[in-house]
């Protein structure tokens, strides 16, 4: 029985690709060809409309421009919590008064 709430990255890309590829070609239902595989027919809904998305057949953000994303995003996090600790090192070594060889002269 499949679970309700499945991993984000729970199959691989090519299991995807290849599923939505069987569904293209065989001419047969989405439900029948999502039983056959062991997914859920909303699964393979869902890389079906990603696959025309990332083929220019219709509009939405490709997957290659979502990982795109997600690691920008992840980086800015990055680096403003950089920045949160470079500037309560900086508050420090301003209220002692102390700062690191080098940045007197």
């Amino acid at each position: 029985m499949e679970s309700v709430m499945a991993r984000k990255d729970a199959y691989p890309r090519e299991f995807k690709e290849r599923a939505v590829a069987l569904y293209r070609s065989s001419g047969r239902s989405m439900e029948s060809i999502a039983k056959e595989l062991g997914i859920s027919a909303t699964s393979l809904t869902n890389w079906n409309r990603q696959a025309a998305i990332d083929a220019g057949e219709m509009p939405g953000i490709a997957t290659d421009d979502r990982a795109e994303v997600v690691r920008l995003r992840r980086d800015v996090r990055r680096l403003e919590l950089e920045n949160e600790i470079l500037k309560k090192a900086a508050a420090y070594f301003a209220k002692e008064n102390v700062l690191p060889k080098g940045l007197t002269d």
